[in-house]
């Protein structure tokens, strides 16, 4: 049996055991703690983003790969971040957001690498999603060549204004469903990226998801240990140019 057949079979609902929940453990945090320094973001609803029509988003959308070089606004980040993470209102120890997931665990965190954003410096950050906040990691612009080099040199990483980088927390998911948390963390990263293809288009963007990557080159980068968390899918983003782009 290969190792795919054996994770569905292995994960399969029948007899769940006890997970962490049914022991009474308490749920873990929302989010992890963040020390260092913070950037507000602008109030993603302010009026300034573009309408357009779901229907037409969905029939639109496409993977772009080439962009302006036209940097995205902070609103507009504000704006994507909210769409794809955005807090609606916590109720006890879970989050209602924008996008679905399992039992409202919502155990997926972005990271930001940023390459062209007005009013931050190039580097990586972390969506802060409880304060709708950035938080610095890394300033250095040279982050950005080292996440295309972990993705195989796709050479529209660096290309684009700024790439999401999605980490699994999953034991927010497993302390709810054991093992078969590891089949729904992958549906909810599905969720938060299609959500980012639709609502780029209100911001005149092109997105390109990325599911190539070598997993302890980009873990090691964002400092996480490839188990409990790991990165589990990519997606960039840039302003289009003013020809259309590839599918």
């Amino acid at each position: 049996m290969g190792i795919g057949e054996e994770f569905i079979r292995k994960t399969r609902y029948g007899d769940p055991g006890t997970t962490d929940q049914m022991r009474g453990i308490p749920a873990p945090e929302l989010e992890p703690e963040f020390s260092g320094t913070i950037h507000s973001l602008p109030d993603p609803d302010t009026g300034t983003i573009s309408r357009i029509d779901l229907s037409a988003a969905i029939e639109s959308r496409e993977s772009i790969r080439r962009y302006s070089d036209k940097p995205l606004t902070l609103a507009e980040v504000s704006y994507l971040l909210w769409c794809t993470q955005g807090v609606k209102w916590i109720f006890d120890d879970v989050t209602f957001r924008t996008v679905p997931s399992s039992g409202a665990r919502h155990a997926i965190d972005t990271y930001l690498l940023v390459n062209r954003v007005e009013g931050l410096k190039p580097g990586l950050y972390r969506f802060l999603a409880l304060e709708h906040a950035l938080g610095t990691i890394l300033e250095d612009e040279y982050t950005s060549e080292l996440i295309e080099r972990a993705c195989f040199d796709q050479k529209f990483i660096s290309g684009s204004a700024a790439c999401f980088i999605w980490v699994a927390d999953i034991y927010r998911m497993t302390w709810r469903y054991g093992e078969r948390g590891f089949r729904d963390i992958f549906l909810d990263a599905g969720h938060v990226c299609q959500n980012l293809y639709l609502s780029a288009q209100a911001v005149d963007s092109g997105v390109c998801a990325i599911g190539a990557f070598r997993d302890e080159e980009i873990n090691d980068l964002l400092d996480l240990d490839g188990e409990k968390k790991f990165v589990i899918y990519l997606a960039a983003v840039g302003k289009n140019p003013e020809e259309d782009s590839e599918d």
